[in-house]
């Protein structure tokens, strides 16, 4: 950090997650001062610094720390905001700055011919996306689907990898549905896949935001998902997907089949979905950070100036 700030002239450090990105951002700040060099830093949060204290509270006086000494922080939900408030002795400000999302990439593509190869009879199409840990809830995924397919002809794709995946597998064998599941593995154009699909999966124990369903809406598919985290900054309710507390696979499959069993209604979900994920385009999200750029910059050169 110290040698890139130097050489490339830079006015700004915008650093993910506490640890270990803005506890190197604040030595690194330490020793260019030292130099007469004075950067501001910026911090988002995405979550994953308050599960490490959830799981190890050693780590707590580093992150309070480093949050603290950061010039700017930005979490990328309320929820998230407020819980890492309530988790630490917080005395900066947080701004709440949500994820954003290129609509330009991000948008249903004509890619038809792939889904009459997996769905020949029509059969509807629903997907999950995520890295295969415990935290996703795939079972639930997989709970959900067996009794979807029990109400109306359909498939699932699963997209990504992970610790999980082999348990799921097994599972998929243990319902006896192996010929409608189908396990992707990680997929870089996973816009391609989406834009063939008719329903998101995300069942997870706890979202700080939830990118990947927001991915998928940008492709005009309908979410169902658990009601926990920042997702119901996301997902509007009854509009662009519908959300289920953490573990209530049967009340989700009964929503998806309400979703799904009506072409009409589903159209009306696809519709709602892209036109919420418009929100949060990159044109929306970009120039709020930039705004904040501009604001730290400018206090820095003032305290420097003072100093």
């Amino acid at each position: 950090m110290v040698d890139v700030v130097k050489y490339e002239k830079l006015d700004l450090l915008h650093v993910h997650y506490a640890i270990p990105h803005a506890s190197a951002a604040f030595m690194a700040k330490q020793i260019l001062a030292s130099q007469g060099i004075h950067i501001p830093v910026i911090t988002t949060l995405h979550g994953t610094d308050i599960t490490l204290v959830g799981k190890d509270a050693s780590y707590e006086p580093v992150v309070t720390f480093s949050i603290n000494e950061s010039d700017g922080v930005t979490a990328v939900s309320q929820d998230l905001a407020k819980e890492t408030c309530d988790t630490f002795q917080i005395t900066r400000h947080i701004e709440v700055i949500p994820n954003f999302i290129d609509l330009s990439r991000f948008k249903k593509q004509a890619k038809e011919h792939f889904k009459m190869a997996i769905c020949p009879e029509g059969e509807k199409l629903l997907v999950h996306t995520s890295n295969f840990r415990k935290v996703k809830r795939i079972e639930d995924v997989i709970g959900m689907f067996s009794l979807v397919r029990k109400a109306l002809p359909s498939k699932l794709l699963l997209v990504g990898d992970g610790p999980e995946r082999q348990k799921m597998e097994n599972l998929c064998r243990e319902y006896q549905m192996c010929e409608d599941v189908r396990f992707l593995g990680r997929r870089d154009a996973v816009e391609e896949l989406l834009s063939v699909c008719d329903l998101f999966i995300m069942p997870s124990e706890k979202e700080s935001f939830g990118l990947a369903a927001l991915e998928a809406m940008a492709c005009e598919v309908p979410v169902i998902s658990s009601n926990t985290g920042g997702l119901p900054e996301l997902i509007v309710q009854g509009e662009c997907g519908m959300m289920s507390h953490v573990g209530d696979v049967e009340d989700m499959s009964r929503k998806a089949v309400r979703m799904l069993k009506e072409d009409g209604v589903l159209e009306g979900y696809k519709r709602e979905a892209r036109l919420q994920a418009g929100n949060f385009d990159i044109t929306n999200v970009v120039p709020v950070y930039e705004a904040l750029y501009e604001r730290c910059v400018a206090s820095s050169m003032q305290n420097a100036s003072l100093g």
